[in-house]
């Protein structure tokens, strides 16, 4: 065979391989750069075991993290956003929504519901950063509003598990009223006396953290989570200063005494259920010892 057919014969050879859709095997961690096998990292829940990073998580994998196997009951879903804004930027809203609702399988960036957390009624959120960056617009404030009041209502402890790039630009001001929306629904949770974590994941970020995520109980952090509510690019470009090393990261906020503590997703779960052990019992009386005066 000539030179120059041998050579055309293992390129479409190689080309045809190409195109067979073959599933991914192997992960490179962004921070070390090691190689994973594919299902021992979904195993680990997505922990890089050469070096611990935590990589992105769907929702679904975090709500089997923290759920008691079988009891987690959707309580979301039911509310679907809107244009009353009629807002356009490279493509028009309800496009860009419909986009993320095909990807994702749901109509906004959140999904919650009832459950057990260690055998402990729960009433649990998780923001869905593959929407829209885990924006919160009027859907995600008024989910949460509704599942936080439903706690109250059922005497379910909150879990708040949160991811976001902070209010949806598409919603302007229908967004940061959801800021004000979410606090007032805490309210009614802590008079009947009941205990709210919220865990802050890599990002979580602008309204988001000056809202909801920040007035738990207590706050846990994965590590190297960045969190605060402006980014560290547009604080340097505001003060022209650079910023200490590791600035907004979990640790950082966890030496200042803005996070109560930083929890490897591996341990999260029994560290969740030791807190809601220890503060529901004793909320739960202190209810009932009101309720008797």
């Amino acid at each position: 065979m000539e030179p120059m057919a041998l050579e055309r014969l293992f390129r479409r050879r190689r080309a045809q391989g190409e195109a067979r859709d073959i599933p991914e095997l192997w992960v490179k961690c962004p921070s070390c750069d090691a190689t994973i096998y594919k299902k021992d990292l979904e195993a680990n829940w997505q922990v890089c075991p050469k070096c611990g990073y935590h990589m992105r998580i769907p929702v679904e994998k975090r709500i089997a993290l923290l759920a008691d196997e079988g009891t987690f009951e959707p309580t979301t879903g039911q509310v679907h956003p809107a244009d009353p804004l009629h807002f356009v930027d490279t493509e028009p809203y309800p496009k860009r929504l419909e986009r993320y609702q095909k990807e994702t399988g749901r109509p906004d960036a959140i999904l919650g519901g009832r459950c057990a957390i260690g055998g402990v009624a729960s009433m649990l959120l998780v923001m869905d950063g593959a929407f829209a960056g885990g924006s919160m617009g009027s859907v995600v404030g008024e989910e949460i509003a509704r599942n936080t009041e439903l706690a109250a209502q059922e005497k379910r402890a909150l879990v708040i598990v949160a991811t976001s790039g902070g209010a949806r630009m598409q919603e302007a001001a229908l967004s940061l009223m959801q800021m004000a929306k979410t606090t007032l629904a805490l309210d009614r949770l802590w008079a009947k006396r009941l205990p709210y974590i919220s865990i802050m994941t890599d990002p979580t970020t602008g309204g988001v953290t000056a809202s909801f995520a920040a007035l738990a109980d207590v706050i846990f952090a994965e590590p190297g989570a960045l969190i605060g509510f402006a980014g560290p690019r547009v604080i340097k470009q505001t003060i022209r200063q650079d910023l200490p090393e590791g600035f907004q990261r979990s640790e950082f906020h966890l030496k200042h005494g803005m996070v109560d503590d930083v929890v490897d997703r591996r341990a999260l779960k029994e560290r969740v259920v030791a807190v809601l052990k220890h503060l529901y019992p004793r909320r739960s009386f202190a209810e009932r010892s009101e309720g008797r005066r």
